[in-house]
């Protein structure tokens, strides 16, 4: 973990214009707007679609169930160590050495879908948040669940974003809607069939 800890200073510091907690002020590049580094000190993943903090984690044992118990869910086999994230309508999170893979450069690692839910009835935002089980207690990931602090106020459009040291996530305001579509992907590595690239997005669905 310390060693995480100094790592992932070190690379915040390296890209500190492109930590911070609005879109409006993130580097954007190919369209993809930069969010920041976090860490995962354990293998295990919490996905979420509301950024309410859950009473309890789910314990369905497929992800599909535990999505259409409470539009959240957990990922094992999580390749520890910092990630990095973006955002171009899809919270997009990686393994910040997946670009040293030949299995993601010959593009022979893919994205599989491993989960969706509906939501059919208007939503004020589209958003998504990931975080390391292990720190779903600690203080960083009270942060997160402090939307207060980082949401936009209910008439601005832009998306914005927060970036913890074990947790990411994003948060758009809509106009009226008739729901959302949400899928999470994942890339792995094969062997030993590490998660090291997770992505949830959310489209607007038409029609009642």
């Amino acid at each position: 973990m310390i060693d995480n800890y100094f790592s992932l200073i070190k690379y915040i510091w390296i890209t500190k214009s492109l930590t911070h907690r609005s879109c409006s002020s993130l580097t954007c590049i190919s369209d993809w707007m930069r969010i920041g580094a976090f860490s995962f000190d354990s293998p295990d993943a919490f996905l979420m679609e509301n950024l309410i903090c859950p009473p309890k984690l789910p314990t369905e044992d497929t992800v599909q169930k535990m999505l259409d118990s409470g539009g959240s869910c957990i990922l094992h086999n999580i390749k520890t160590g910092i990630w990095i994230s973006r955002t171009m309508q899809v919270l997009d999170a990686r393994h910040l050495e997946l670009f040293l893979n030949d299995g993601f450069v010959n593009g022979s690692w893919e994205y599989e879908l491993v989960g969706s839910h509906d939501i059919k009835r208007h939503v004020n935002s589209a958003s998504g948040g990931i975080l390391d089980i292990k720190r779903f207690n600690s203080p960083y990931t009270a942060d997160l669940f402090n939307l207060k602090s980082w949401v936009g106020k209910s008439n601005d459009w832009q998306p914005k974003a927060t970036v913890t040291y074990n947790s990411v996530a994003i948060s758009t305001n809509l106009q009226d809607n008739d729901g959302l579509h949400i899928k999470y992907h994942v890339m792995t590595s094969g062997d030993p069939d590490e998660v090291v690239a997770i992505r949830i997005s959310q489209q607007l669905r038409l029609g009642r």
